[in-house]
């Protein structure tokens, strides 16, 4: 990027950030009239309490406390579930870079948020640490010298040591060491060419699936399955879709059928609480997952829920167990409900790299998997196993997670991931 080119995104980028600014100032302004006018609503209402005290017999006293203390505690209940909205930050180099990311993808300013300038700026932060051990490594030696041999093999190494695969790799280094022989190719170009190279390898398999993004129907019983090994944050990450789809405006249900791990139903139950959202559970030890997902197919035609998320064990006996215990969920799915729209989702650790790729190259081959999801992205060197998972299961990813808040979770874009992956110092 030239200098005239770094002046003239940064200049849009501070009128994105003064617009944005505007925009949260007058929110909270409007913010304070509404809670004026609840404290009046309220002080009103604290009067008239009083007026009825005074009236009031003793004997109505005693009911009079009971209908206050039950109004407390159903205000306390409310404020739990309230979700602090994103705050806009300093106008640096991480606002200017998401702003940059947006604009790219055709968004004009005033359609900027402060909720995917919040989430770019998380999403590339969480890259970081691959990015040090890849990018920043890559650009000290490339500088603006072209690319040589030598040069790509060195990037082959960085490729490997992010974990972006072996196969993955192959392609990226092939394309480069046939455009080197076709043309010189210069540090800052091989560095786009490389964007392109690992987007292509990232969008093959979501392509081939026919959605761009993952959505449940409108109208219809979408049900999404997640599964997993245990520790990959199955259950949290299940509590941030919860969320995402709730605010989406999308009727959702929860079903807590990891019933072997006695902490997950308890913990969906928080998830559910802060995200609106209820929860079908058995509170007997060892229920039978197929039992709740039955109950839960039941309870969602009641109410005529649009998305169910089921939360599946992680780890039995043996893998067969595991692997059974999905086939008799799923069955369980096709009897009650054949027409509804079944997703199968592999959640995966970025931390654990390889271990993870084989974790999904196992479940692939019994669990008919549709997609995948990848957590904590951020403070792992190991973020490029995403193109490993893309390349070498040919499994399109859905969503990603980086941050353990939880809005910090979101659908997969692999434009935006490339761009933090790739982002220079």
């Amino acid at each position: 990027m030239t200098n005239t080119d770094s002046d003239n995104s940064r200049e849009w980028a501070a009128q994105a950030y003064a617009l944005l600014k505007k925009r949260q100032e007058e929110q909270k302004q409007e913010l304070q009239k509404q809670e004026e006018l609840q404290k009046q609503e309220e002080l009103e209402k604290q009067e008239e309490l009083e007026k009825q005290e005074e009236l009031e017999k003793q004997e109505e006293l005693e009911k009079q406390e009971e209908f206050i203390d039950i109004a407390d505690k159903e205000n306390i209940a409310g404020q739990s579930k309230t979700i602090a909205e994103s705050e806009l930050g300093e106008f640096d180099d991480n606002f200017t870079w998401s702003a940059m990311v947006l604009a790219a993808q055709g968004k004009k300013i005033n359609q900027i948020s402060i909720d995917e300038i919040d989430w770019l700026t998380k999403l590339r932060k969480g890259l970081e640490e691959t990015r040090k051990g890849f990018v920043t490594e890559l650009l000290d030696k490339l500088g603006d010298d072209p690319l040589t041999p030598e040069s790509l093999d060195d990037l082959e190494t960085l490729l490997i040591r992010a974990d972006v695969g072996i196969n993955s790799t192959d392609k990226v280094i092939s394309s480069l060491r046939t455009k080197l022989n076709e043309e010189v190719v210069g540090g800052e170009a091989g560095i786009k060419f490389l964007k392109k190279e690992l987007k292509l390898i990232i969008d093959k398999p979501i392509k081939n699936s026919g959605s761009d993004l993952l959505v449940p129907q409108k109208g219809m019983l979408n049900v999404w399955l997640l599964v997993g090994v245990n520790g990959v944050g199955k259950t949290t990450t299940l509590g941030k879709l919860a969320y995402l789809s709730s605010k989406s405006n999308y009727k959702t249900l929860i079903a807590a059928a990891d019933t072997f791990r006695a902490a997950a139903v308890e913990q969906l139950k928080v998830w559910g609480d802060r995200s609106n959202v209820d929860v079908i559970s058995n509170q007997s030890k060892n229920a039978d997952p197929a039992a709740v997902v039955f109950d839960a197919i039941n309870s969602a035609k009641k109410r005529n829920v649009e998305l169910l998320l089921v939360d599946t064990a992680g780890r039995l006996q043996t893998k067969n167990n595991l692997m059974d215990e999905l086939a008799k969920i799923k069955k369980i799915i096709d009897k009650k409900v054949p027409d509804a729209i079944v997703e199968s989702l592999l959640v995966l650790d970025a931390s654990q790299g390889q271990n993870g790729l084989k974790q999904a190259k196992s479940f692939a081959k019994s669990a008919d998997l549709s997609g995948a999801i990848i957590t904590k992205l951020d403070g792992t060197s190991r973020g490029g196993v995403s193109l490993a998972v893309s390349e070498e299961v040919n499994l399109p990813i859905r969503f990603i997670g980086a941050g353990e808040g939880i809005k910090d979770l979101r659908p997969f874009n692999s434009y935006e991931f490339v761009e933090a992956m790739l982002a220079d110092k």
